[in-house]
């Protein structure tokens, strides 16, 4: 007798009963940690022989998970503070909203924070957010809330980690080194797009020359340098070519990235942070507006705010977009439409979600879409998976509400409930863009 194919919604109730049993597995290690703790503490023995009892918990734990004693330790750390820390979180947990993946996440992020009211804060608005995104989306977006309900603290801490700055070389086997920098994030991210640009003009202008090669001697010509190549090469141009006088001063930088600026802090009323277009790094602001007042850099100003009139809601002739509404729009969204998908918008297709010319060629009509989401949704594929996982979800959900409601009038539960609804994702979107 053949088993019967899983659904989705079969899929959903194992990744809860995963997370429900993660969760039990943290909470047995503290309990049990706790019960020997007591125990220890209750002997009649000397200090150093309890000392030495405690340190052996850890060990006793990892023989019998199967984990490094490191590794228990650090889950110990974890639960712990999640636990004492972020209540809504740890009840989350124990009922399969959170898993452990993203129970570590939060509970790091916990240990950045370093005022009571900012954890308060935190367990009550992540838990929406951790239960609909992927632990890389959860990860972005907690580096983000650090850096706003602290921002005065994140600033200190960055600019003590801006002067540990340095450069490291590595020798390693077969006559070759790690070329290592620990660089303000703004300034790495400079570096990476003006390398992948010089690369793909470099691949382009080789495969011309190769094909012309080709056609005149009728051979293959010289094999074609990959794009990592091409890249280490260009550093090693650049850095070997470069006016040390000059560039000593560590400014004027010739940068091409996309930045977000809350107007607020753009205007020096607040403190805060600027923002890579695709959330991938962040930097207070002050670093750089400094790179564009004190360097060769030009900056131009974009509203992405939905205004009429602004530059995503005009409508432009023809098929293709415009520059200024790629800039825009990759401004706007970061990173691929797609669900949980992170590539960066600038290096997507920009999809018409209403075909063209049905539908118009702006802003409010069109979404960046890395080549496998667009060819998923040209081919219908997507809307369907969409589809699909909607109906699982809504009879998982209908399924969950039929068990047993054991802790259905908690104050804990009443409180998670409300936690759920408090999550904006507007609260993710930041006013003023700068490139």
């Amino acid at each position: 007798m053949s088993r019967a194919v899983p659904s989705v919604a079969d899929l959903m109730g194992l990744a809860r009963d995963r997370a429900v049993a993660e969760f039990a597995e943290q909470r047995a290690m503290l309990e049990f940690r706790d019960g020997e703790v007591a125990r220890i503490e209750a002997m009649e023995a000397s200090s150093m022989r309890k000392v030495v009892e405690r340190s052996g918990i850890a060990l006793e734990i990892a023989m019998a998970s199967g984990l490094s004693v490191g590794q228990v330790q650090m889950r110990l750390a974890s639960a712990e503070r999640l636990r004492e820390q972020a209540p809504l979180c740890w009840w989350a947990f124990s009922r399969g909203r959170l898993d452990a993946a993203r129970v570590k996440e939060i509970s790091s992020t916990l240990a950045r924070l370093e005022r009571p009211e900012s954890r308060e804060h935190l367990d009550g608005t992540v838990i929406s957010y951790a239960s609909k995104h992927t632990v890389v989306e959860l990860r972005a977006w907690l580096k983000r809330f650090v850096n706003r309900v602290e921002a005065d603290l994140a600033i200190e801490r960055a600019n003590a980690e801006r002067e540990k700055r340095r450069v490291e070389v590595v020798q390693v086997e077969d006559g070759m080194a790690w070329l290592n920098a620990y660089l303000p994030a703004h300034q790495a991210a400079a570096i990476a797009a003006r390398l992948r640009r010089g690369a793909i003009a470099a691949r382009t202008a080789e495969a011309d020359h190769a094909a012309a090669e080709d056609a005149a001697t009728g051979q293959p010509g010289t094999p074609r340098r990959t794009r990592a190549q091409i890249e280490a090469d260009l550093l090693v141009a650049w850095l070997m070519s470069a006016d040390d006088s000059q560039q000593a001063r560590g400014r004027g930088m010739a940068i091409d990235i996309g930045v977000l600026i809350d107007a607020p802090v753009l205007a020096s009323l607040t403190q805060g942070h600027a923002a890579a277009a695709d959330g991938s790094w962040e930097v207070p602001s002050e670093w750089v507006i400094d790179e564009a007042l004190t360097g060769d850099a030009f900056w131009h100003r974009l509203l992405v705010d939905p205004i009429t009139g602004d530059t995503l809601a005009h409508d432009y002739p023809g098929y293709s977009p415009p520059a200024v509404l790629k800039r825009a729009i990759v401004l706007r969204d970061g990173v691929c439409s797609g669900p949980g998908c992170l590539r960066p918008a600038s290096q997507c297709d920009l999809d018409h979600e209403k075909p063209w010319p049905e539908g118009p060629t702006s802003g409010t009509n069109l979404d960046p879409k890395c080549r496998r989401e667009h060819a998923l949704k040209g081919h219908g594929v997507l809307a369907e998976i969409i589809a699909r996982h909607h109906a699982a979800k809504a009879s998982h959900e209908h399924r969950d509400r039929r068990r047993p409601p054991e802790h259905e009038h908690s104050p804990i539960e009443a409180q998670l409930a409300k936690s759920l609804t408090l999550y904006d994702p507007a609260d993710d979107l930041l006013g003023t863009a700068i490139a």
